[in-house]
């Protein structure tokens, strides 16, 4: 084997495992899609397709007949609409030929299997939409996704500005401060900020929720400044050389060249705003009107437990939003993952 097969059959391998794997983490998306699609006696029945499938029937004399497979002297199954069910005999018909009159076929009908023909149910969509109120739950979670992932963008990206491009007294010390408040458990601080938030008279409001995120994020403030170390510093002197302050310096030389590590802290942000379940159960509970998708979907969940498919139908319709931001934003998101987690 030369050393240019030998290559080629590295690069083959390695494709036929990443496939592999990344079908696996799909499967979970895949089966909800697919179940979303089916009917409640779809999901129940002993066909397990993952396409939507039902018993395939045929109209008779204005009767609808299933339609089995029924076997041949040799040996063949071919699709016959059952029209008169017996114990030992049953009569059937070819819905392909019906010039050829009812045929008599000796055995017992349940044994034989149906079938099947596709048959998607697109209206749990629209059932789904219709059983709560998608549009409000979508206003709000859009509107508490963006404005908090403005904030975060906004606060980080002046902090990381500061860490990144000035020398002031106990700098390492306070980004070592910062960062470490990235271990700090959630649950030391929510009694000590939810009695703030209620004194204040917050709690009910959009924001607890809101103005946190306009005080910058360590993680967020980590992945901006290392992404900011990279660009020259003579950048800098060159656009203060030409009257830049260091506002007009931010603006006119690093966020142009931050675009992706901004759009990934953006992104990540975006798709936890658009997740978060617990902080605005803990500060809206008592305002439905205020509730996010997240909430809307738990709720929606315990009164249709039963329907499964109603679930996973409204459970896709919350997945479309940030799905659609994530592919149009896909190349810059895996750039500035890239350079600021890995080369930085």
């Amino acid at each position: 084997m030369t050393l240019k097969d030998s290559k080629e059959v590295k690069i083959t391998v390695v494709s036929i495992i990443t496939i592999f794997i990344l079908a696996m983490f799909l499967l979970p998306l895949m089966y909800g899609i697919s179940g979303s699609l089916k009917s409640k006696e779809q999901l129940s029945s002993l066909n397990h397709s993952p396409i939507p499938q039902s018993p395939k029937k045929f109209n008779y004399k204005g009767k609808d007949c299933e339609v089995l497979l029924v076997p041949q002297n040799d040996g063949n199954k071919i699709p016959l609409a059952i029209i008169k069910k017996g114990r030992d005999e049953s009569v059937f018909v070819d819905p392909q030929n019906l010039d050829a009159g009812e045929i008599t076929w000796s055995g017992k009908w349940r044994t034989l299997e149906n079938e099947w023909q596709n048959d998607f149910q697109f209206v749990n969509y629209k059932k789904g939409w219709q059983s709560i109120n998608f549009l409000r739950l979508f206003k709000n979670t859009l509107l508490y996704a963006l404005v908090t992932t403005f904030g975060t963008l906004l606060s980080s990206t002046l902090v990381a500005y500061g860490f990144s491009r000035f020398n002031f007294p106990g700098k390492n010390q306070l980004f070592i401060v910062l960062i470490a408040t990235i271990v700090l458990p959630s649950a030391v601080t929510l009694i000590p900020v939810y009695t703030i938030f209620y004194r204040i008279g917050w709690v009910g409001t959009w924001l607890p929720l809101i103005v946190p995120h306009f005080f910058a994020n360590a993680y967020n403030v980590f992945l901006l400044r290392q992404f900011m170390l990279g660009i020259p510093k003579e950048m800098d002197e060159a656009a203060r050389i030409d009257g830049c302050g260091p506002i007009a310096t931010l603006y006119k030389v690093l966020l142009p060249q931050c675009v992706p590590s901004i759009i990934s802290v953006g992104l990540f942000h975006f798709f936890w705003a658009w997740n978060d379940y617990f902080n605005p159960l803990l500060y809206l509970a008592g305002h439905p009107e205020k509730y996010p998708i997240s909430i809307g979907l738990s709720s929606f969940s315990n009164m249709y437990s039963t329907e499964t498919h109603l679930v996973q139908a409204v459970s896709v319709l919350a997945c479309v939003v940030p799905f659609i931001i994530f592919v149009a934003a896909q190349k810059f998101f895996m750039e500035g993952v890239v350079v600021s987690g890995v080369e930085k």
